[in-house]
This record gives C-alpha cells, sequence and structure tokens, in this order.
C-alpha cells in the first residue's frame, strides 16, 4: 500500500530587522549624501554576506550576532558578486562591476585557526563586472567569470599567503554561473552551457542548440 505523502506547509518568514537595521541606508561622501543599495548575497550556517554598491561587503556572524564590514582600497565601486566558503578556515570572495576580485580570509576564534584578518587580490585580468564565483571544497582554488566572458582561475595558498590567478577560459558572451566539483567547472553562459575539465583543459558543450 503506497504511502500518503505528507502536505506541503507555506510559511512566511519576515524580514531580517537586525541584519538590514545594521546596514546604513546612505553614508555620506564629501559634501553629499550616497543612498547605500544591497547588491550581491551569499549565506551559509555561519555567516550572511551582503555587498552594497559603496564597495562595502557587510558580513554577519549567525553564532555571534554581531556585523563587520570589510571594503576595498581605492576607488568605491558597487560588489556584484559574493560567494562564502567554509573549510578549515572561513573564506569570502567578493567581485566589483570594475572586475576587481578579492578574497577574505576570516579571523576564528576556534583553536588552530586563522587568528589575523588576511586578503588575496586577483591581480588584473578582469576588466568588466564580476557576474559569477565558484570555490573549490578546500578553498584552494577560485573560479571568477565576468560580463565579457572570460573566466580567471585562481590557486590559493593560504599558509603562504600567495594567490597565483590566470585566463583559462573566455566564452563569446556573459558569464551567468560557475559551478566546480571534482576537477570539472559548469559553466553557464548567455548562449550555452559547458563542462571545462580543468585538468585537460577541454570543453564539453551540454547540448548541442544555442540559447536565444
Amino acid at each position: 500500500m503506497a504511502s500518503v505523502a505528507s502536505p506541503v506547509i507555506f510559511k512566511e518568514f519576515c524580514p531580517l530587522y537586525y541584519l538590514l537595521n545594521a546596514i546604513p541606508t546612505k553614508v555620506q561622501k564629501g559634501f553629499r549624501s550616497v543612498v547605500v543599495y544591497l547588491t550581491a548575497l551569499d549565506t551559509n550556517g555561519d555567516y550572511i554576506a551582503v555587498g552594497s554598491s559603496i564597495g562595502m561587503l557587510y558580513l554577519y556572524c549567525r553564532h555571534l550576532n554581531q556585523m563587520k564590514k570589510y571594503n576595498f582600497e581605492g576607488k568605491c565601486e558597487s560588489i556584484t558578486f559574493v560567494k562564502l566558503l567554509s573549510c578549515f578556515d572561513d573564506l569570502v570572495a567578493v567581485g566589483t562591476a570594475s572586475g576587481r576580485v578579492a578574497v577574505f580570509q576570516l579571523v576564528s576564534s576556534l583553536p588552530g585557526r586563522n587568528k589575523q584578518l588576511r586578503r588575496f587580490d586577483v591581480a588584473g585580468i578582469h576588466k568588466s563586472s564580476i557576474t559569477a564565483l565558484a570555490w573549490s571544497p578546500n578553498g584552494m582554488k577560485l573560479f571568477s567569470g565576468d560580463d565579457k566572458g572570460k573566466i580567471v582561475y585562481s590557486a590559493l595558498d593560504l599558509d603562504q599567503g600567495i594567490c597565483n590567478s590566470s585566463l583559462v577560459l573566455e566564452e563569446p558572451s556573459s558569464i551567468v554561473q560557475l559551478d566546480y566539483n571534482q576537477k570539472v567547472l559548469l559553466v553557464s553562459t548567455l548562449q550555452r552551457t559547458l563542462l571545462f575539465y580543468t585538468e585537460e583543459k577541454s570543453v564539453k558543450q551540454v547540448g548541442t542548440q544555442p540559447r536565444k
């Protein structure tokens, strides 16, 4: 006798006012007041990361109920993508409208974990807006894609504080999504979806018809 499926219950969740109230709606830039727009979001069990139009990353720790702020040095520009990762250390990758990509290695109170905030920069390969970021599960690889179709691979050595980046793929249309697992990078663009095998550096298209 077939079991009866339990009914689906819809729930309405209220806005996270404790989070939103910790982010200013306006900031002062010289003599003018600038409205702050929220432009990017990612979450995991430990953090809620929110990117903004003023180049500020707001990182809310869900266990400590604390909000911290991180920014890029120099020109303030809109954050377009954020990607969290919890592995041995907590990492967050951030991409901006001009193509800057940075990785923040967060401080942890746990024994044996990172005790000093560190930042790694993906140097000058992207020249346009970052549209996708993807981590390897161990935090040693970061892939970034932009709206001109460039995909950059960054190898991170957190112990040595080194980040080496190189262009691995260039598509004729904007990158809209990246996902990485077991030496295979899944890439979606405005025109097609493909599998990029990182060891062989070969490409296999998913499906035969281009997107319209």
